[in-house]
């Protein structure tokens, strides 16, 4: 079976599983789904999701956030891992998006991914969830299971980003993170499955018996 072929049956799979893919963090708006996407590293969602459902209702613009100051910003999020240095970023972010861009939460990857602690994946999340830009952020679980499904060598994020741009068709890539990421928790988790028990795993790999060994990103 070859790479489209595999696509091809991946893609049938996960829409009948996931038809509709919702952005599973909560927001009000790009500014907080890029504070979200922030809070998110090291993060289950649904952590997330308990703690900003409480600040985002008052707090939910980088003048907000300047305001409180990091200290305070500390305080609302210390339910959330690594939250003092997570809470610099929001900060330092917020303030930057205040003096550079109006207020405004940029367009492009190049602007995001100058803010402080926006990388490439937190930019790809927002391009793509928050301004509807065709991207394929890849977190662990992508990154995992690209490789258990024999989508990537498992590099690094870096080239397995690539490689499934390059296999999948642009138009699906947004929703298609979403499906991959849900259905590597439900279905093909790190330490159950191993390439060998999930309906993508087997449909891919039939005669696989060998647990699949992937590479960290």
């Amino acid at each position: 079976m070859n790479e489209k072929e595999k696509a091809k049956k991946i893609i049938k799979i996960l829409n009948k599983i996931y038809p509709e893919a919702p952005v599973p963090l909560i927001h009000k708006n790009v500014f907080t789904l890029l504070v979200s996407v922030l809070l998110s590293a090291q993060c289950t969602d649904v952590n997330v999701n308990n703690v900003t459902k409480y600040i985002y209702p008052k707090y939910n613009k980088p003048e907000h956030f300047v305001k409180l100051g990091r200290k305070k910003i500390e305080k609302l999020i210390k339910r959330i891992g690594i939250f003092r240095i997570k809470a610099k970023s929001i900060y330092n972010m917020s303030k930057q998006i205040i003096k550079k861009h109006s207020g405004k939460v940029p367009k492009t990857f190049e602007e995001l991914e100058k803010l402080p602690g926006v990388g490439h994946k937190t930019a790809s999340v927002v391009m793509s969830q928050g301004f509807g830009y065709p991207a394929f952020a890849v977190d662990t679980h992508i990154h995992r299971l690209a490789q258990r499904w024999g989508l990537t060598n498992g590099k690094n994020v870096i080239q397995t980003e690539k490689d499934l741009k390059r296999i999948f068709p642009k138009a699906i890539w947004s929703k298609l993170h979403l499906q991959i990421i849900f259905y590597g928790r439900e279905y093909c988790k790190a330490r159950e499955c191993f390439g060998l028990t999930c309906k993508i795993c087997t449909t891919c790999y039939p005669n696989r018996k060998k647990s699949i060994i992937t590479k960290k990103a």
